[in-house]
This record gives C-alpha cells, structure tokens and sequence, in this order.
C-alpha cells in the first residue's frame, strides 16, 4: 500500500456528513480524494461544502479512478455486495458500512472475493473503538464484576410519525433494502460489541413479529443467546412503545458485580456497581464517531496496527440476527 491512503465514498449520504466523512481527513496518511452519488445536485454539493476534489455520479468511475486507492462504502445494504465485488476486482480495500450486507450469505460471498482479490475488508462497528465501550471491555477483562454470567439487552423506542409518514424514503425499515428493520440497524451494533467481548455467539433463538403494523418489516423481537465462552445472554427489542417507556440498556452481570450502559447515548455513564460501591464513568464522544475505527482501518492498510472490525467478524453479527429473526435469502 502507499504511503497515503486515498478514499473514494460510495454513497455520501447522511451518515457521511459528520460521523465518518470528515474523518478521512483528520487521520494521518489519510485523505478523502472523491465521492459519488446517483443525484448530481447532491454529490456536487457534498464536494463542494467538504473540500473533495473529485465527484461522480456512476459507482465504477470512482471505483477505477487511478487516484483512489481504497473505497468506502456508505450505501444501504442491499449495494453492498455488489460494490464490494466491484472493488475488489478492481483491487481496492473496502471499508462497508454496517450492517454488513442484507444477510450471512451475502456476508460470506464478500469475504470470499475480497480474499479472492486479496485486498482488506472492514466492517463499520465504530463503537468497538468508542472511549466508553472500551471502558466497559476494560472493566469485564479487569475482573471487578467476577467471572460474566449473564448480559441483557433492552432496547425500546417510541414510533417516529415523521419516519411512518415518509416511508418511501426510509429504507431502514424495507427488508429488501436493509435485512431487516430497525432491529437489523441497531441491534447489529449491540451483537458486534458484545462479539468483541465475549467472543463469537454459538447458540442463539429467537422470535419476531410486527405488532404495529406501520411497516413492512419485524418491530418486536426477542432472543436469547450464548456466547463461545458460556456467558449467556437474552435481549428484548420493541420499536413501537410509549416514549415514557424508552429505554436503551445493556446490562452484564458478574459474580461480584455489575456493568450498565447504553449503546446509543454516548453521553451516558458507564455503571459499575460491586461490592465497593459504585461508581459512573463519562466520556465524551469524538465529533466524528467513526474516527478511532478508521485510524485503526489506515493503520491496518499501511501495515503499522489493526483493525478490530473485520469482514469476518461483521458477517458473524448478520449470521445471528438472521437466526433470530429466522430470515433468510
């Protein structure tokens, strides 16, 4: 690889405005070089407000431009395989957004040509490069909770009627598109942390359903799991409750102890509770959040470190939420 690693963004949509475009920028060797997007208003436009040089409109323009030497991935699922293949034919390294790809199968298919072609493949899970959840794994591998028994996940969230409204534009909510629901969007952040943790999931069980009936895909789930080490594990999912009754809480409790957290409110405190008392840890989110994982992706590509969220861990998160939801393709 050189000396510099030059990206090209495939879809610079929402999710490239502050928490991973600018990024590019910030890290040392590292330089946002082009972007695409169909919509040409749009894609001149991100150019032109963050300073890239180059844009277009069609994907394999960017993909083979000379001066692009790894492509980021920034589409919903359902492209992501396809431009993945694309790159690494064209022998460029691949950062993808999360999840992965609409299901395990396509995760694999990924894997497989991005070793075919012999160039990198990550996955964006930037919270297992976050201040506060590598707090958390600090706290589990220190021992202050004991030796791990049993993590729960609950994730409530109230119906946006803006989002029910303009469905047509919410393709998080279109299994076609996305995998899933908001389950596959948020959820896959939670089961690829804990993977980092505790190791791979080997049993899981599940069950969805759509109680609602605002949208095509699940909006409750339930499941429970264990990992490769033993720790077990179970999580309650619903997308359609009171506000009054939201909640985002990951709990891992100990034989001397527990940890609390959120996945989403990076403001809240990490929560050790033992036998000593307890005790809140704050961080303060970097202004781009996938920053700390995309210096672990330049570091990687330049043979200095590496990166802890890889094709092969990412495709692990898509294998369990497809068994928990029981969807395949």
């Amino acid at each position: 690889m050189s000396e510099k690693i030059r990206w090209g963004i495939l879809g610079c949509g929402d999710v490239c405005e502050v928490k991973s475009g600018p990024a590019f920028n910030k890290v040392d060797n590292s330089r946002l070089v082009a972007v695409m997007r169909r919509n040409e208003e749009k894609v001149k436009d991100y150019a032109e407000r963050h300073g890239v040089p180059r844009w277009y409109t069609d994907a394999d323009a960017l993909i083979n431009d000379p001066e692009v030497n790894a492509i980021y991935i920034a589409t919903p699922p359902h492209m992501h395989m396809a431009y993945t293949r694309r790159a690494a034919e064209a022998g460029k390294p691949v950062y993808v957004e999360k999840p992965m790809a609409r299901t395990y199968q396509e995760c694999k298919f990924m894997i497989e040509v991005c070793e075919q072609h012999r160039v990198p493949l990550f996955v964006a899970y930037y919270r297992r490069c976050l201040p506060n959840f590598l707090k958390t794994k600090e706290l589990i591998d220190s021992g202050v909770v004991g030796e791990v028994r049993v993590v729960n996940i609950q994730l409530y969230q109230a119906s946006d009627p803006a989002l029910v409204r303009g469905l047509e534009n919410n393709w998080r909510v279109v299994p076609e598109i996305a995998g899933g629901g908001y389950f596959y969007d948020l959820a896959s952040h939670q089961f690829d942390f804990l993977d980092y943790v505790f190791g791979p999931v080997t049993e899981v069980r599940g069950s969805a359903a759509n109680q609602a009936g605002e949208y095509a895909a699940e909006d409750v789930v339930a499941a429970s799991f264990v990992f490769e080490g033993g720790v077990a594990g179970s999580g309650l999912w619903s997308f359609t409750t009171a506000q009054s009754a939201e909640k985002d809480e990951i709990s891992i409790v100990g034989s001397k102890g527990k940890i609390r957290m959120s996945t989403f409110d990076n403001q809240a405190p990490v929560i050790l509770e033992n036998a000593e008392g307890r005790k809140d840890f704050v961080f303060s989110p970097p202004e781009n959040i996938q920053q700390p994982l995309i210096e672990t992706v330049v570091a990687s590509l330049l043979g200095i470190g590496e990166c802890p969220s890889t094709g092969v861990s990412g495709a692990r998160t898509n294998w369990v939420l497809e068994q928990i939801v029981h969807r395949s393709r």
